[in-house]
Parts: C-alpha cells; sequence; structure tokens
C-alpha cells in the first residue's frame, strides 16, 4: 500500500514538473508581428524624344604645329649672341639662334670672291677690243661688285659669241664655287623662321658643335595640336573645320578647337582613325593633356540616360499605374556615363533614379515634390551643353 501511495506522488511531481515547464516555454514566446507591404518611392523623368548629338570623348597631348629640330651641316665653336641659349628664351622671327665660328671658312670665301673679281678684270681689256656692245655690262658688274656683301648674279649672256667666250676663260665655274661657298657659310649662322621659344638646348657658349649634332629644339608657342584616335565608324562623319570643345582634366578650363586634318589610313591593331584638332592659346603648354568631345552626327528620335539605367544592356524600367514594368529598347551610342537609346515612346514614364532590388512587378509609388519633377528631353538637353 506504501509503495503504491509513493508511486502515485511521483507521477503527480513528475506532472506538475511538466506542466510547469511548458508554462515557462509558453511564456518566452514573442508573437510574430504581421509583415507590412513596403512600398518603395521613386524618381522619375516622362520621355520626350528629341535629336541627341553623339559627341565621342578623345584625349592627348598638345604638340606645337610649327617645330624646328636644331642641327648643325658645319663644324666650329659655338659663339654667344645677344640672348643666352637657352631652355624658355624667346625669339623672333629673324633673330640669331646659334653663331657658330666661321673666322677661318670666311677667309676661304674672300679668297675665292678674289678670284672671281680677278678673273673678270682680267678679261675687260679684251672685252672692250673684241666685244664693244657687252663691254659697259661687265663694267657695271665690276663697279657694283662688293666683297663684304653677296656674290651678285653674272650678267646674262646675249649672244653665242659671248657665252663661248666667257665660259671659256672659266668664269662661270669660278662664279658658282664662289656661290656654293656662301651658301655653306650662311649655316654658320641659324635664324629663327618664325617667333617662338626654345624648349630644348643642348649645347653652350664655348661648346665645340660637330656636323650632324642636334643642338635644340624651337617651336612656335602660339599654336598646338592634338593628336587622337577615333573609332573606324565615326571616321566618315568627322569634318575638317568642325569646332571641338576641349577641357582640362580638372574641368576648370575650357578651350576651342577645330579638326584640321583627318588621316585617311585606319590604324590596323586599333582600328582606329587619327584625328588632328588644332588650338590656340597663350595658356597652353607643349605636353598639356586635354580632353575633347568631337561631334560627329544627331540621332534623330532618341533620348540619354545614364548608363546604370540600362538593365540587361537593352531593357529599361518603366512605370505603370505604380507598378515598374520592364521594356526593350535599342541602344545606339555608349559614353562613360552616358546611353543613347531609340524605341521609347514619348510620355512613357522611367526611372530617373536606380532603385536596389527593383524586379517587373514590383509596387512603387512615385515621389511628387514637383521641384524634382523633370522631363527627360530638358534633362538631356542640360547635359548636351555641359
Amino acid at each position: 500500500m506504501r509503495k503504491i501511495i509513493l508511486s502515485i506522488l511521483g507521477l503527480a511531481l513528475i506532472a506538475g514538473a511538466v506542466v510547469v515547464a511548458q508554462m515557462i516555454i509558453d511564456s518566452k514566446r514573442k508573437t510574430k508581428p504581421r509583415s507590412s507591404k513596403v512600398v518603395k518611392t521613386v524618381f522619375v523623368d516622362t520621355v520626350k524624344n528629341r535629336t541627341i548629338p553623339i559627341q565621342i570623348a578623345a584625349n592627348g597631348n598638345l604638340t606645337a604645329k610649327r617645330r624646328l629640330e636644331l642641327f648643325s651641316e658645319v663644324q666650329g665653336i659655338f659663339k654667344g649672341g645677344a640672348k643666352l641659349f637657352k631652355t624658355g628664351q624667346k625669339y623672333s622671327s629673324g633673330q640669331t639662334l646659334i653663331r657658330i665660328d666661321a673666322s677661318e671658312y670666311y677667309a676661304t670665301v674672300q679668297s675665292a670672291k678674289s678670284n672671281l673679281y680677278n678673273l673678270i678684270t682680267s678679261i675687260m681689256p679684251d672685252l672692250r677690243l673684241d666685244y664693244p656692245e657687252i663691254y659697259d655690262k661687265w663694267q657695271n658688274y665690276l663697279i657694283n661688285f662688293d666683297m663684304n656683301k653677296v656674290t651678285p648674279e653674272l650678267p646674262e649672256s646675249t649672244s653665242e659669241k659671248e657665252k663661248y667666250f666667257i665660259t671659256g676663260r672659266n668664269i662661270h665655274a669660278t662664279y658658282y664655287n664662289v656661290k656654293n661657298l656662301e651658301q655653306r657659310l650662311a649655316k654658320y649662322r641659324i635664324s629663327a623662321p618664325f617667333n617662338g621659344v626654345l624648349i630644348e638646348a643642348l649645347v653652350t657658349e664655348g661648346t665645340l658643335i660637330r656636323q650632324g649634332q642636334k643642338l635644340g629644339e624651337f617651336i612656335d608657342a602660339g599654336v598646338y595640336e592634338m593628336e587622337v584616335a577615333i573609332g573606324k565608324e565615326y571616321s566618315d562623319l568627322l569634318k575638317v573645320g568642325e569646332a571641338v570643345e576641349l577641357s582640362d582634366l580638372n574641368k576648370t578650363n575650357t578651350y576651342t578647337g577645330i579638326v584640321t586634318r583627318v588621316n585617311e589610313r585606319i590604324d590596323q591593331a586599333s582600328q582606329t582613325v587619327t584625328t588632328f584638332i588644332e588650338v590656340k592659346d597663350q595658356s597652353l603648354k607643349e605636353g598639356m593633356y586635354l580632353e575633347a568631345n568631337l561631334n560627329t552626327r544627331n540621332e534623330e528620335d532618341a533620348i540619354e540616360i545614364d548608363r546604370s539605367l540600362l538593365q540587361e544592356e537593352d531593357k529599361i524600367f518603366v512605370v505603370r499605374d505604380s507598378i515598374l514594368d520592364i521594356v526593350t529598347v535599342k541602344p545606339v551610342y555608349f559614353s562613360d556615363k552616358k546611353v543613347v537609346l531609340k524605341g521609347v515612346p514619348d510620355e512613357t514614364i522611367i526611372l530617373s533614379k536606380s532603385v536596389p532590388g527593383a524586379y517587373a512587378g514590383m509596387l512603387v509609388k512615385i515621389y511628387k515634390d514637383k521641384t524634382n519633377i523633370n522631363v527627360l528631353s530638358d534633362t538631356s538637353a542640360s547635359t548636351a551643353k555641359k
């Protein structure tokens, strides 16, 4: 009897412990809140197709359009002039850039000129006796002959007898020998062919200059060219004389350039065409890096949006009755940040800013702030003007 009572008590204790444990577990359970449907607010634009100018972005370094690499054709000691031959030195047209000591060679030239003068003087008695009709012509030549000036051109022969007589006395050969020496004497002085600045100086005063040695580089600092590579598909759209907008890397300064040359040859490796843009500005320097936007063609009935809004390369999101939908479009041109599309009907409402996690059928709410509602054509127009 005692065992039965103890068994009943044990079962009762176990049952009570189970009930208490279940009550404790139930007390720790939290009621799950009912999930509310989230409706995202989106920014939209209303489509209005228009003419979009296709601009190709290109870049390159400026090089002087007129440049002169200075080489010596003679040998001698570099003599100083009115201006120091230093990098950055400016010269006007006709000013002496380099002067090489030519005193020894100058004496040789003067000796040859003296021989010519003496040779012509020796024939004057024969001319007076045998050819009196041409005597005055050669007499005037001797009178105007100046040893310190360039040798004047010989009088023109008016008859066969005169020609044979002058040639037989070796006057023509002596004359052309003198002119050859004078031409070489002129190479001891190099003058500036245009107004410019010296950007490279490889010699200094007192340097022994050798024949064929490079002396420096001289450029016209007023006119520069930029060489850019354009895809072959746009090569037939570029026109010589077209204005191009240029800017520096910081977009702080803008310049206007002109397309001056378009190469007719396509680079086989890159399939691009070399285009040259001329720009003039006093603030520009050789080697400066600039970016250019070239207008190639106008795309009719198109819109321009951010590339981030394009899905799968040919789809965009539109809003229809507060629900997102996807439509297929036709991209016609991609830039770094923008894409030009065709095939989007007017008055279509599209997203103007990307929505994370967007999908077709998603319920959305359009942002109603009137100050932020744009018409897509106006937004694109302001973008194109920048």
